[in-house]
């Protein structure tokens, strides 16, 4: 039994923060939040948790917080994460997502914290050759999002290598869906996740869904993804944070997704299908940079961590982003 240390979540008021803030106080173990609340939301916390408001930059805060609340572990999720802002404003990404996380570390390392999970992303691959995707697939990113995300792990590398500290950078496929007993979920108003958008859509807080690319090698040619329940993430950072401390001179990193594929249309139809009503779909030309297909391989996660997805299912992680769509139009009045 993995004794239960206290851990500190960067960014645990936002999307998928908020739901390993849960999945690690059900299971029992500390948990503090640090967020600047730029993007992420008060609402999303449960009571008790502690909520730093700060930055992550803040080297004073950090060591702080360390000092006080006895961190042994970092789960870091803040940083900005839209790709087509990323291509835009390129300084931005590289100092929330790359320059922040490294004073995060130094901090980290300072205090003596020896084991750091941290939020990376399918984005690292950029467009791959071969779908789907294993974790040695080359790391080619064609965007600021991703090469900032993969600078990140190649710093954790670096400073396990040179420090008491192992670390867990698990690439993200496609996140969606929202906690089952809808306690948080994805809240940021013009959101780009499909699954986010159209259930707006199915609820009449947009007007259209967008569909970039018809032309895609896919069998319906629009773009292909493979989506993880929020919930079963936020579970596979828990397992991986009992494997770090179990093996505390091996660091991992592990892709995340299901392994199967879902194209705009099917989750368009999945939403339809759901709500018993018509999403309009609006036919534009495709957004560059997105690949035809990107699928997990998930073989590695699975014979390292005890994971057993529990909501790998397009109908349910449909069903509880709806559902967190409704309670959050609750929760704002609208």
């Amino acid at each position: 039994m993995t004794s239960k240390i206290p851990v500190l979540v960067t960014g645990g008021a936002g999307y998928i923060g908020s739901h390993a803030v849960l999945a690690l106080k059900d299971a029992g173990w500390p948990v503090v939040v640090i967020d600047n609340l730029t993007t992420g939301f008060r609402f999303a916390l449960p009571e008790g948790v502690p909520l730093y408001e700060g930055d992550i930059e803040d080297a004073a805060l950090l060591a702080r917080i360390f000092r006080e609340e006895g961190i042994q572990a970092v789960m870091h999720f803040a940083g900005s994460i839209i790709v087509p802002e990323s291509v835009e404003n390129p300084l931005k990404y590289y100092h929330n997502n790359t320059a922040k996380s490294r004073a995060l570390i130094d901090a980290a390392v300072k205090a003596g914290v020896p084991h750091f999970i941290f939020s990376s992303t399918a984005a690292t691959y950029g467009i791959p050759e071969v779908s789907p995707v294993t974790e040695d697939s080359p790391k080619l990113p064609i965007n600021p999002y991703g090469m900032s995300k993969l600078m990140t792990e190649t710093m954790l590398a670096d400073v396990s290598r040179a420090h008491d500290f192992n670390y867990c950078a698990l690439r993200y496929f496609n996140v969606a869906g929202a906690d089952p007993q809808a306690r948080t979920g994805q809240s940021t108003a013009g959101a780009t996740h499909l699954i986010k958008v159209a259930v707006e859509a199915a609820l009449g807080k947009r007007e259209h869904v967008a569909v970039f690319g018809t032309d895609f090698d896919t069998p319906d040619g629009t773009g292909v993804r493979d989506y993880i329940h929020v919930s079963d993430l936020a579970n596979a950072h828990v397992l991986a944070l009992e494997q770090l401390i179990a093996a505390p001179g091996e660091s991992l990193t592990m892709n995340c997704g299901y392994g199967q594929g879902f194209s705009v249309l099917e989750v368009l139809d999945a939403v339809d299908r759901v709500t018993n009503r018509t999403i309009d779909r609006r036919m534009q030309g495709r957004r560059a940079g997105d690949p035809d297909s990107l699928i997990s391989d998930n073989r590695r996660i699975k014979a390292t961590l005890p994971w057993q997805p529990k909501y790998a299912d397009l109908g349910t992680i449909v069903e509880h982003a709806l559902a967190w769509e409704r309670r959050l139009t609750e929760l704002r009045g609208a």
